[in-house]
């Protein structure tokens, strides 16, 4: 493995505990109410935690890449929904 494929993985890594620990941060805080609507909804259903915290993450990464493509502000009531919609994740643009 060369040093840059280290440095993405690293970058990957980082990338996925800080949206990891955002969520966290949403689940503590109650803030948006759906992030902690749609844990409880998937804990209810069987998902694992660390799941759980993946999926929501994906949704969460996905709309910062999109509020930064687009030069525009974060979208909650976007993010709630998509939130609410799991275990089905955001269709990409194609």
């Amino acid at each position: 493995m060369s040093e840059i494929d280290d440095h993405e993985d690293t970058d990957e890594a980082f990338t996925a505990a800080t949206l990891t620990q955002a969520i966290e941060n949403q689940l503590e805080a109650d803030s948006p109410a759906a992030a902690k609507a749609t844990y409880n909804k998937l804990t209810l259903v069987g998902y694992p935690r660390e799941e759980i915290l993946e999926l929501m993450a994906q949704v969460l990464a996905y709309e910062v890449r999109a509020m930064l493509d687009g030069d525009r502000p974060f979208n909650l009531v976007w993010y709630e929904q998509a939130l609410r919609a799991l275990p089905e994740l955001p269709k990409e643009p194609s």
